[in-house]
């Protein structure tokens, strides 16, 4: 079994930045597929970026390429959302989600991950 735990998010205003950190405990984060998610008012869940096991083959939505950064501490065992140039728009709960073994291939859909964190509330004020 894998345990995930988000942290990092909170207020921030219109161009600022977060950094969300993802640790994970049940297995080593070198050997997890992790994806950020995030859940808007009144939206459906959606993809923001993952990062594929072992390889580090990164992906990110288009509204976010540019500002946000994922990456992988294998020493702490986290997976971080560098999140700046933020907007209004980003405003969401995040969540992180991982997956062990599969495609090489950073996963996108929701269905692909099997562990899921309980969520981290970003609000950005315009």
């Amino acid at each position: 079994q894998v345990q995930l735990v988000e942290s990092g998010g909170g207020l921030v205003q219109a161009g600022g930045s977060l950094r969300l950190s993802c640790a994970a405990s049940g297995r080593a984060v070198s050997s997890l597929a992790v994806g950020w998610f995030r859940q808007a008012p009144g939206t459906e869940r959606a993809f923001v970026a993952a990062i594929s096991r072992t390889l580090n083959s990164k992906i990110y939505i288009d509204s976010v390429k540019g500002r946000f950064a994922i990456s992988r501490d294998n020493v702490e065992n986290t997976v971080s959302l560098q999140m700046n140039s933020l907007k209004p728009e980003d405003t969401a709960v995040y969540y992180c989600a991982a997956r062990y073994a599969g495609s090489w291939s950073p996963p996108v859909s929701e269905v692909e991950y099997d562990y899921w964190g309980q969520g981290t509330q970003v609000t950005v004020s315009s």
